[in-house]
C-alpha cells in the first residue's frame, strides 16, 4: 500500500490601520512547523522530510498593504520512500503588499522521487522576491530525480509559467541543459524599478519579462556559488528597494 501523509501549514500577514504587518495566522502540521521571529517567519523541519509517499502543502497569504518574510531554518532533504513525494506551495499577495520567499535549498538525495509545485497570484501593484535553490544530490552520491514547476500570475493574467524537470540524467546532463552543474536555482523579482536589459554571464541569466518583472536563473558546481551568482543576479536586476507596509 502506498504511504500517505499531507500535512498542511499556512501563513497570514496583515496591514493594520497603523499600517504595521501583523500575524494573523501562523498553522503547523507535521514536519511543517512555522516560527515567528523578528525579522521573518522561519520555516523549521520538526521531522524528517518530504520522505516518498509524503504530501506537503503550505499556503501563505499577504494581505493589502503588507510585507512579509519568508526564510527556513535549514535546507529540505529530499529522500526516497514509498513512492513520489510532493510539496505544494500557494502564495497570494494583496494590493500593495510585499512577499519576500527564500528558503534554504532543497538536497535531491539519491532514490528520491519528489516533485515542487508553486503557484503565486499577485496583485496588480503587489512586489515579489521568490528563491529557489536545488542542490542534485549530498557529497559524492548521485541525485535523485525531481521536478519543478512554477506559475505566477499578475493581475489575473500569466506572468510566469517555468518547468524544470531533472529525472533523466541522460538529458540534463547535456550542455543545453545543467552540463556538470550540480547546482540550479531562481529569483523571481516583480514590481518597479527592475531593469529592463537581458544579461548573461558564466553560469548566470538575467531575463526581463512583462510585468514589470525580471527572472534570474543560475547554475553552479554547489550551493556556495549558486547563491553567489543568484544575489549577483538579483542586485544587478533590482534597482529600488521593496515599498514598506
Amino acid at each position: 500500500m502506498t504511504r500517505s501523509y499531507a500535512p498542511r501549514a499556512a501563513i497570514t500577514a496583515a496591514c493594520d490601520a497603523s499600517g504595521v504587518t501583523r500575524l494573523t495566522r501562523l498553522r503547523s502540521d507535521g514536519p511543517l512547523a512555522v516560527r515567528e521571529t523578528p525579522d521573518a517567519v522561519y520555516l523549521v523541519g520538526a521531522a524528517a522530510s518530504p520522505l516518498g509517499g509524503d504530501d506537503l502543502a503550505l499556503d501563505v497569504e499577504v494581505g493589502a498593504g503588507a510585507r512579509l518574510t519568508v526564510r527556513s531554518a535549514a535546507s529540505a532533504l529530499a529522500l526516497p520512500g514509498d513512492g513520489p513525494s510532493r510539496m505544494t506551495v500557494r502564495a497570494r499577495v494583496g494590493a500593495g503588499a510585499h512577499l519576500d520567499y527564500a528558503p534554504e535549498p532543497t538536497v535531491a538525495a539519491r532514490g528520491c522521487d519528489h516533485r515542487a509545485v508553486t503557484s503565486v497570484e499577485l496583485a496588480a501593484d503587489a512586489t515579489l522576491r521568490w528563491r529557489e535553490e536545488l542542490v542534485l544530490g549530498r557529497h559524492g552520491e548521485a541525485p535523485g530525480a525531481h521536478t519543478a514547476r512554477f506559475d505566477v500570475t499578475l493581475d489575473g493574467r500569466p506572468l510566469l509559467r517555468h518547468a524544470l524537470d531533472l529525472t533523466d540524467p541522460s538529458v540534463y546532463t547535456t550542455a543545453p541543459v545543467l552540463g556538470a552543474a550540480r547546482a540550479v536555482g531562481s529569483v523571481l523579482l516583480a514590481g518597479p524599478g527592475l531593469t529592463t536589459e537581458p544579461h548573461t554571464a558564466e553560469g548566470l541569466s538575467v531575463l526581463p519579462l512583462t510585468g514589470p518583472a525580471v527572472l534570474v536563473t543560475a547554475t553552479a558546481a554547489d550551493a556556495a556559488t549558486l547563491r553567489r551568482r543568484l544575489t549577483t543576479g538579483a542586485e544587478r536586476a533590482s534597482r529600488t528597494p521593496a515599498p514598506a507596509c
